[in-house]
């Protein structure tokens, strides 16, 4: 597998070309205060500069305050400006008007939780369009082998910065931004991994640890092994096959996303969306 070091470099020169080619030279961010949106903020420094970068915090009623916390140091640290707009009386006048077509269907499920993402997306590409930025996505490839994302939501952007890097890579490509100094704040690398769209979410309640997932993605994807030559490697049957149905199951997400920054040969999105 490729070093962080390598990866680092092919992202900062992938943004680079990405911007001088479309014309473009400033982009948005909407950061969460988790690692996955710190890394692709820190990417956009390097590639862009610090004066051509912004962020925008959007908590919700269900956001802890180190996130919030988070998101701002980080931005302090990059040298980005940065707002903060919270998206819950957003949210509660969508619920409001919605409450007639949901009816008797007012049990909040998925449904809500995909309501904030696309709240946030309307926010980020308003943002864009007023001040001719490009939204940066933040998704990587693990969340989107497993379509643990909100189509019209956390999955817009002109481009899918991470999308090519596992969870795990993202933390170690995260870990080598702060080689020097820490550019992304200690407890956004350490935190467990939510998308904070209810109480008390975890990533670990709808997908397998990121440590076992991506061995698992890492075989069907990149090694190109069947879900039978796992098994006999060790990983839990009901887990390999698990993965492999939830990822035929999403694929059809694949053909509504962005361009991907293709850092490596197996990337998940067909040839002509990937950018090399």
């Amino acid at each position: 597998m490729m070093t962080a070091e390598t990866i680092h470099k092919k992202l900062i020169g992938g943004l680079s070309k990405f911007f001088s080619q479309n014309g473009k030279s400033s982009a948005i961010i909407g950061l969460s205060g988790g690692i996955d949106s710190s890394l692709v903020a820190a990417l956009a420094v390097e590639a862009l500069g610090a004066d051509n970068v912004s962020g925008l915090i959007m908590p919700s009623q269900h956001s802890t305050v180190h996130s919030v916390t988070d998101a701002v140091q980080l931005a302090e640290n990059l040298g980005i400006t940065c707002h903060v707009t919270p998206v819950e009386s957003i949210y509660n006048a969508f619920i409001k008007e919605l409450a007639p077509v949901f009816g008797q269907h007012k049990t909040p499920d998925v449904t809500e939780e995909n309501l904030q993402a696309r709240i946030r997306a309307v926010l980020l590409m308003a943002a864009s369009n007023k001040h001719g930025s490009l939204v940066l996505n933040t998704s990587n490839k693990s969340e989107l082998a497993m379509g643990y994302g909100t189509l019209y939501g956390d999955l817009i952007g002109a481009l899918m910065v991470i999308g090519d890097l596992y969870k795990t890579q993202v933390y170690e490509v995260a870990r080598y931004v702060n080689r020097h100094r820490h550019i992304i704040p200690p407890n956004t690398l350490t935190k467990e991994p939510s998308a904070e769209l209810r109480p008390g979410q975890k990533d670990s309640d709808s997908l397998p640890s990121y440590d076992i997932l991506d061995r698992i993605l890492h075989g069907l994807v990149e090694e190109q092994l069947s879900p039978e030559s796992l098994v006999r490697q060790g990983f839990d049957e009901a887990l390999v096959m698990r993965v492999v149905q939830q990822k035929a199951q999403v694929a059809f997400k694949g053909f509504q996303l962005p361009q991907l920054l293709a850092v490596g040969e197996h990337p998940l999105l067909a040839e002509d969306k990937c950018f090399r």
